[in-house]
């Protein structure tokens, strides 16, 4: 059954000026560092932290919190399995909700077009 769904949608090029501009701190705050080594390996890796930002935003909406409970960026970690499709790794405060919330399966979609990234979270309920 069908828990929750999410969706946010990321304008790239804020990405592209955060990167400009050298804000290591911020992108710590917000990413894994498997994150942000796979991001920084990407030639468009703007577009690549634009699509996990927005994953991580779908996530929070589809369990109906936001950032609040303790939860922190690093609780939700976007990666891709061996075929190149996008998961999500629960981590610490996101997990113990996943677990409290009866949660089963998360599904993810990912994608862009022009300067937009957008990103699709369902939540499965036991």
């Amino acid at each position: 059954m069908i828990f929750g769904t999410g969706v946010d949608i990321v304008d790239i090029s804020r990405f592209e000026r955060l990167l400009e501009e050298g804000n290591v701190r911020l992108f710590e705050r917000l990413f894994t560092t498997h994150e942000i080594e796979y991001c920084a390996g990407k030639a468009h890796s703007a577009q690549h932290y634009a699509l996990r930002f927005a994953a991580k935003e779908a996530f929070l909406k589809a369990c109906g919190l936001g950032l609040r409970e303790g939860l922190t960026w690093h609780d939700v970690e976007v990666v891709n399995d061996t075929l190149g499709k996008p998961e999500l790794r629960l981590h610490g405060k996101a997990r113990q909700i996943f677990t409290d919330m009866d949660l089963s399966k998360t599904f993810v979609s990912l994608s862009h077009d022009g300067n937009f990234a957008v990103a699709m979270v369902v939540l499965e309920r036991l």
